[in-house]
This record gives C-alpha cells, sequence and structure tokens, in this order.
C-alpha cells in the first residue's frame, strides 16, 4: 500500500531491469549480528512498509507460540529518526506498522511517542517486564539503510535459534493480515501505552548506580562537547550528564537535532575518527573545553576526544577506551565492594576480535574474563546467564566503540558510556593526569597491547566468498596457511567451520557461525589476526593486535612490527587489487 516503493517496482519493470528486480525480490532479509539491515526501497530484501509488516507477523506468531501471557505482557516498540522520502519510508512509520500488526491481535504495546536511544528498547523491555521488543534503527550505517533490531525478554538481542525460527514464521504468514497496514491504531488503541517517561526517569535513576565522585562531577573545572550526529542522543546526554551532577555538556548546534540526511557529515559514524568529528573538535577549541563525546545516532556507542599538551587531538579507539573502561569499572568496584566480595566472582567480557587487554587486567587483579562471538547480541545473553548465577560483572566491549557499563542494559549503551568517561576524566584531572596519560600507565601496568582494525569494501558476495575458501584451502584441499610473508602462523580458528588448531579435538570453543566468514590466525611473534565479513555492512574486516607482558615498553618496535605483519595480511590474504576490493577512505 506503500505508492513510493509500488513505483519503484513497476519502474523497474517498465525498464526492463529484470536483474535488479530479481536482486530485489527473490531473497528475504536475513539476522545478521544486528538484526534485520538493508536499504530502504522495494523488495523482499530491502526495509520498507511490507518487510516490516511480514517480519512483526513473524514475530508474532513466534511469540504466541512461546509464550501464553504475551499478550498481557506486551511488546515494547522503539525507533530512531531515520527517514527516506523516495520510499516515503520513516523509522518512526516502520514502528508504527511494528505496532499495528501487534495491536490488531490484541498484544499491548509500550510504543514511545519519540524517538529514543536504542539501549532504552532492551532496559525497558526488562523494567516492564514485556516479552520483546523492536527498535527501528541502522544505527551508525550510512542515510540510506534502516534496520529492525529485536530484543528477547531477558532484555538481550535474540540469538540463535530464536533468529532461525522467526524467519521461519515470517515466510509461513506473508501476506498482511486485517490491521497490519493501519499505522493509525497507535493514537487510538487503548492497548497503546506510552512508557517514555517511566524508562526515562527510571533509566536516569539507574545510571547514578554506578556514579562516584558526584561531588567532584558537581565542582570541576572540565568543560565537555558532545556532537549527537544529527540522530537521537541529544537530549538524553544531557540528562545523564544532571544525574552525575555536572555542568550540561556544550552541544554541536550544527549536530543537535535529528536529521535523516546527516549533512555535515560523510558518514554517520563516529568510529571514522577526527575527518567525521571535525565540527565538535572545533567547538571544544573555542569553549576550550578539553573532552569531546561523540554518540552516533541511535546513541549505542561512543567515540572519545581529548586534546593534548600539544593541542593536537587524540581520538581514542574502542580498543584503547575500554582499557580506561575496565580500568575505571574495577578500580570503583574495589573501592566501594563489601569487605567480603570476592573477586573470582567478578567478570568482564569482549567479543573475540577485541583488545585482550581486559585478560591481561583479569589475570593480574584475579576477576574472570570472557570472549564471545562478535556482535553485543552474545554479550548480552552471556551477561544474563552469568547474573542469573549470582556474577557480578562489570564492563563488557566490542572494539567498535561499543560498551556496555554495569549491567542496567544488557546492550552497549552510548548514553551511559558518555557519562563515565565523563567522571573518569574528572577523577583523573583530580590527580593532574589525562585520559591519555592514564592509559599510558594502565599499558605499563597490564603490558602493552598495540591494535590496528580497519576495513575493505566489497559489493560482490562471491569476491568474499571466494577469498575465504582460498584461505580455507591455501596449501592445498582443506589446508589453512603456515605462514604468512615471513611470518609463521601457530594456529588457525575458523569460526565458520568449527575448526581450531590450538584445541587438541580440532574443535573451536566458540560456537560455529556458518552465516558469516570468520578466521583467526595466532602467530609466533605473539600477533593475534582475524579476518571477517561485517554483519551489517559490505565489508571485509581486519583486526589485528600485539600482545605484550609488562615490562615489554618499547611502543614504536611494537607498533612497526604489527604494521609490517598487517600489510603481509592484506597482500598475501586479501589481495586487494586482483580482487578489486576498495580501500577504507583515509
Amino acid at each position: 500500500q506503500n505508492q513510493k516503493t509500488k513505483e519503484q517496482i513497476e519502474s523497474l519493470l517498465q525498464n526492463g531491469k529484470h536483474k535488479e528486480l530479481r536482486d530485489r525480490l527473490c531473497c528475504r532479509l536475513t539476522f545478521g549480528t544486528a538484526g534485520l539491515r538493508s536499504a530502504m526501497g522495494a523488495g523482499f530484501c530491502y526495509i520498507n512498509d511490507l518487510t516490516v509488516i511480514q517480519s512483526t507477523q513473524g514475530i508474532y506468531k513466534y511469540l504466541e507460540r512461546n509464550f501464553s501471557d504475551f499478550k498481557q505482557r506486551g511488546f515494547v516498540v522503539g525507533y530512531d529518526t531515520r527517514g527516506q522520502v523516495t520510499s516515503n519510508c520513516s523509522s518512526k512509520k516502520l514502528a508504527k506498522l511494528t505496532a499495528a500488526v501487534l495491536l490488531a491481535k490484541d498484544v499491548l504495546v509500550y510504543f514511545f511517542s519519540t524517538y529514543v536511544p536504542t539501549p532504552f528498547v532492551p532496559y525497558a523491555v526488562q523494567q516492564l517486564g514485556a516479552v520483546a521488543g523492536v527498535m527501528i534503527t541502522a544505527s551508525h550505517n550510512r542515510k540510506e539503510d534502516n534496520g529492525y533490531k529485536v530484543y528477547w525478554e531477558n532484555g538481550a538481542q535474540i540469538t540463535s535459534p530464536h533468529d532461525k525460527e522467526i524467519i521461519k514464521c515470517i515466510e509461513e504468514c506473508v501476506e498482511p493480515w486485517n490491521g497490519s497496514w493501519n499505522e493509525n491504531l497507535v493514537d487510538t488503541s487503548p492497548l497503546r501505552q506510552d512508557p517514555l517517561k517511566k524508562i526515562c526517569d527510571s533509566y536516569m535513576e539507574d545510571l547514578t548506580k554506578i556514579c562516584y565522585h558526584r561531588e567532584l562531577n558537581m565542582q570541576t573545572s572540565l568543560k565537555f562537547v558532545h556532537t549527537s550526529f544529527h540522530g537521537v542522543g541529544h537530549d538524553y546526554v544531557q540528562l545523564a550528564f544532571k544525574a552525575f551532577g555536572f555542568q550540561p555538556p556544550i552541544p554541536v548546534p550544527e549536530q543537535k537535532d535529528p536529521d535523516p540526511d546527516f549533512s555535515t557529515v560523510k558518514c554517520p559514524n563516529p568510529e571514522e575518527g577526527e575527518s567525521v568529528l571535525e565540527l565538535s573538535l572545533r567547538l571544544a577549541e573555542k569553549e576550550d573545553a578539553r573532552v569531546v563525546v561523540a554518540t552516533d545516532p541511535d546513541a549505542d556507542r561512543l567515540a572519545v576526544a581529548e586534546q593534548q599538551e600539544n593541542g593536537c587531538w587524540k581520538v581514542f579507539t574502542g580498543n584503547e577506551l575500554a582499557a580506561l573502561f575496565g580500568w575505571w569499572m574495577f578500580s570503583r568496584w574495589k573501592e566501594n565492594c563489601s569487605p567480603d566480595a570476592d573477586v573470582r566472582n567478578v567478570y568482564m567480557l569482549a567479543t573475540t576480535v577485541s583488545s585482550k587487554i581486559l585478560r591481561a587486567i583479569a589475570l593480574k587483579e584475579g576477576f574472570h574474563f570472557e570472549e564471545t562471538l562478535p556482535g553485543f547480541k552474545w554479550i548480552g545473553s552471556r551477561v544474563k546467564n552469568l547474573l542469573d548465577n549470582g556474577k557480578e560483572v562489570l564492563f563488557a566491549f566490542e572494539e567498535s566503540i561499543g560498551f556496555m557499563c554495569g549491567t542496567s542494559v544488557l546492550d552497549k549503551d552510548g548514553v551511559s558510556a558518555a557519562v563515565v568517561i565523563a567522571e573518569m576524566a574528572t577523577y583523573l584531572q583530580g590527580q593532574s593526569l589525562t585520559l591519555a596519560q592514564k592509559l599510558v600507565d594502565i599499558y605499563e601496568t597490564y603490558g602493552y597491547h598495540i591494535s590496528k582494525t580497519s576495513y575493505f569494501l566489497c559489493y560482490d558476495p562471491p569476491t568474499i566468498k571466494r577469498i575465504f575458501e582460498g584461505l580455507r584451502n591455501f596449501d592445498g584441499p582443506q589446508s589453512y596457511p603456515k605462514c604468512c610473508g615471513g611470518y609463521n602462523i601457530l594456529h588457525v580458528r575458523d569460526i565458520t567451520t568449527g575448526y581450531d588448531s590450538s584445541q587438541l579435538n580440532k574443535k573451536s570453543v566458540l560456537p560455529v557461525s556458518k552465516g558469516s566468514q570468520m578466521i583467526t590466525f595466532t602467530f609466533q611473534n605473539g600477533c593475534v589476526a582475524t579476518l571477517r565479513t561485517s554483519g551489517t555492512e559490505p565489508k571485509i574486516k581486519y583486526y589485528a593486535e600485539m600482545c605484550v607482558l609488562p615490562g615489554h615498553s618499547d611502543r614504536s618496535v611494537l607498533e612497526e612490527e604489527l604494521q609490517k605483519l598487517i600489510e603481509a595480511l592484506i597482500e598475501n590474504f586479501l589481495e586487494p587489487a586482483k580482487n578489486g576490493l576498495t580501500w577504507r577512505s583515509a
């Protein structure tokens, strides 16, 4: 019933664009590391009114089978501020259609009356005792994209087997039901409730559980700049700073309000570093603010920059921020825990492609460190499991600037991370230290962990498959490479097939993930490097890290060694020229 998307298909048909029609209509959306995500537009593998209705009908069917009290406990729906005029498609409209499908089936729906950060949906699912929730967002993806992120009753994103079963249910009911198109139901149905005030108040109150220096925050002379990247973050980060006793951070006026075109940045991903933080860094210089915090458009991830003594800005990587957060959350726990608290009951987690710095801190301090597959859905589920077994989880992260401080939200959360980093910077200022100086101190104490992450763009799935199959049959059939350039390989782990040469039975400890490509190489020189496909974008990502024990502090030698190894990895394993891969723009 959407005239714009209908016209797109009719136009392709009239112009004889059969290949594009096949691409759009002959495959369905599948669940990646962050739910369903694709471009907005016409077609069954795109995000549009119809595919969102179909997905919600499938979810309704699956939840009805699993929960006898589904209709009474209800379902949470949130959305960001994305939109596309050419498809008459916006996050709010897609959220209204999601709600309509459920309201028409007499399900209680908690529908937020305005846009919210992604973490508010999993938080609301747990707070309200709902059976599940959906957030309409494509996070930091390009402006053409949107997505559909599903959370289970435990407040974590769905993992297998739920995702597979939901896809089956979607395929069983693709014809829209009566009422599914009625987006006005959210305004008229008595079963629709607005959880905004309750959830916002409760979230801000819970946030104070990880506030340790309110007095210092109230008195600090430090100034902070915040950019919300044309997304949802502004109001919520302002409230979070207030909850911690801070003066409000200075907003970047051009990026403060929602703008689905993200008109001041070439891509709305704060992870891209200084090039996309230009406006906030210039404002910070003008306002004499030493720290910049940047939340991505749905406010679930956080970038941080700090001005150094020489006037230059240091933009921290996700792995460097994790070292700071890990040190901070553990040292605060240690200072504030009860006398009979057992450090062996404490946990921190990271995805397997992230830095091993938390492992080093855990080994020295006596708490537990665990790894999961890439994607916060795995972290959320594991954290819930640990909490249910009486464990205490302080912090979890993924290198792509996703952080979970505390356990109020079982997903990455840029709002809480922003205010925690502000409190950390304030505390360190009292000790005449900057964040960058503290980071060096952490590496000196626990051992240097130098890492580099980047990616190539590849829009041709068969090429990606060929690259990874080539690695699996490198020296002959079913034979992985034994060296890369001049670097010897000790172990290979292939998450796609479940192979791990370091295990006695040659089976990977982490679960097999057949739907994505991912191979990790452990080199004789102590470097660990992973090649994997992105779960949300057409990218081949590479991650490499050199880890050394404390005392080996010649950072420049380590960086040089890492750089050479990465060059060998790209040249020998990815072969960008031969495979037509596009380098990440500098």
